[in-house]
């Protein structure tokens, strides 16, 4: 699901770019799944995709991105290292920087997951959704919310890196240390602003689960479902598994 969302919000970002930002190009920062995915579609679209990706990204990722015939630009010990300097380019090159979780466009191809949740599952209760920047739960919630207001939105995230919980509490986006985790495509230290004023009011419950559960999820899911799921996409579920969502016992969810 996770980087199912980042592959519908990275192509209608650049489909609805100007054609003359479209011969430029867009650049982004990112350790893994965005970068992917407007690589992929950058260079299905024959869009110049320019990523900065951290000293930390994984490996096959940035070996993906490349193959992909994006510009790859590995620098940066983490990615608010890596934001800035694309932003420096971005400037530098006249390309368009493109945040993940933030940019109104990604929120809304984001979105196109909530409509065809209740298109295809009938009579839902609620939906539980992995939160990390806030991207996706915000294009989501508002589908599902717009069409079927009695529907629950439940967020979840890592226990180690709770940025969205944070910024409930505080009432906007603030700064949390993000953690090693399993679940490393929703480390985001601070949630987006366009993302959180748009999810905020929607949003029904949050809550957090720690490792173990993220764990036991990815083995649960390959034993029962024979589908290899990254952390980030497993978390959902662990917050079933682990008992944070008793209210959903008996009840429809996906």
């Amino acid at each position: 699901m996770h980087m199912l969302s980042k592959e519908r919000g990275a192509r209608y970002t650049l489909l609805m770019l100007p054609e003359d930002q479209q011969k430029r190009g867009v650049i982004a920062a990112s350790a893994g799944n965005h970068a992917l995915a407007l690589c992929y579609h950058g260079q299905e679209l024959q869009i110049p995709v320019t990523v900065v990706m951290p000293l930390v990204a994984p490996i096959m990722k940035v070996q993906a991105c490349r193959q992909y015939g994006a510009n790859v630009i590995v620098k940066g010990n983490d990615i608010g290292e890596c934001r800035e300097y694309a932003l420096r380019l971005a400037k530098e090159q006249g390309l368009l920087y493109v945040n993940g979780y933030d940019h109104p466009h990604i929120l809304a191809g984001q979105g196109t997951m909530g409509l065809e949740i209740v298109e295809q599952v009938p009579k839902i209760d609620a939906v539980v959704i992995p939160v990390g920047g806030g991207g996706l739960i915000a294009g989501v919630a508002l589908a599902v919310k717009a069409l079927y207001p009695h529907i629950q939105v439940i967020g979840v995230e890592s226990e180690r890196c709770a940025s969205f919980s944070a910024a409930m509490k505080a009432g906007k986006p603030v700064y949390v240390k993000a953690e090693s985790t399993l679940a490393d495509g929703l480390a985001v230290p601070m949630v987006g602003v366009n993302a959180f004023a748009t999810a905020s009011r929607l949003v029904d419950k949050i809550v957090t689960v720690r490792e173990e559960w993220i764990a036991i999820s990815i083995l649960r899911l390959v034993e029962c479902e024979k589908a290899v799921v990254e952390g980030a996409g497993a978390t959902a579920l662990a917050a079933i598994l682990a008992g944070e969502l008793p209210e959903l016992k008996g009840k429809r969810n996906c």
